[in-house]
């Protein structure tokens, strides 16, 4: 079983920023990868960015490519999302997420309890 706790949410005026955390608890083999969704209200969940565990790779939706920054600390399984120039339409609650391997054949899915972040314009 593998515990995520994200925090670092809150409230912010339009073109501020904020860092979310996530640190990764629990006994695994390894993680595959980390990353974070959101859901608006009255949305669809949305996928945000993601961040490879084996190598450098980062992906990023296309809504928030260029404000917003995934990265890890592999030493402490953390993941953190750097969300600059904010908006409005950013309100959401933010959802940790990672894949872990827990034996050599079964991958498995967690996710956090999430972290609100509201965009005032």
């Amino acid at each position: 079983q593998v515990q995520l706790a994200d925090s670092g949410g809150g409230l912010v005026q339009a073109g501020g920023s904020l860092r979310l955390s996530c640190a990764a608890s629990g006994r695994t083999l390894s993680t595959i990868s980390m990353g974070w969704f959101r859901r608006a209200p009255g949305k669809e969940h949305e996928w945000v960015a993601t961040i490879s565990w084996t190598d450098d790779r980062t992906s990023y939706a296309d809504s928030v490519n260029g404000r917003f920054t995934i990265s890890r600390d592999n030493a402490k399984n953390t993941v953190f999302l750097q969300m600059d120039s904010l908006k409005p339409e950013d309100t959401a609650i933010y959802y940790c997420t990672g894949r872990f391997r827990t034996t050599i054949q079964n991958e498995v899915r967690y996710w956090g309890q999430g972290t609100q972040v509201t965009v005032s314009s």
